[in-house]
């Protein structure tokens, strides 16, 4: 009867934990490894306005997800307030929220708004950011993009 017991909580054990990570995964825009933003600092994008690849010495876990920063310092401010530095959309492009989808990013198109930073994706077809600047109307596109993101967040796409 013991045995039997051990199993069911192992199993329920193995449910959950799984289920906590796939919805890490919907709702953030990271690789196997959970690095956030391709590696670079949360920090540096709204401290400092720049891009700027972090490094593996100065990382922090927040979430189950792992960000990297440029010094020590900016990993310390991180840990003060790690949600105000959380990338809007989990990561993802801010234009493919608005538009319904989640697109991967290229983490040197941003921009930073209302004390967040939106990330864009950037290919040889489309350039996401200019399409968000191009309709001159943060609000309302941040409007539609947060509705879609509430559903999104909880799938693959």
């Amino acid at each position: 009867m013991k045995n039997v017991i051990k199993t069911i909580v192992l199993g329920l054990a193995l449910v959950i934990n799984s289920t906590v990570f796939a919805q890490d995964k919907m709702a953030n825009n990271i690789d196997n490894s959970n690095i956030a933003l391709q590696g670079y600092s949360p920090v540096s994008y709204l401290d400092l306005g720049l891009a700027q690849l972090g490094n593996k010495a100065y990382k922090s876990e927040h979430n189950k997800v792992i960000y990297y920063f440029t010094s020590a310092e900016q990993k310390s401010t991180f840990d003060k307030s790690p949600e105000k530095y959380l990338p809007q959309y989990g990561g993802y492009c801010a234009f493919g929220c608005y538009a319904g989808a989640k697109f991967r990013v290229d983490p040197n198109k941003f921009i930073v708004e209302d004390g967040k930073y939106y990330l864009y994706l950037n290919n040889v077809e489309l350039d996401a950011k200019q399409l968000w600047l191009a309709e001159n109307d943060h609000a309302k596109l941040k409007s539609v993009a947060d509705t879609n993101w509430e559903k999104l967040s909880k799938t693959y796409n």
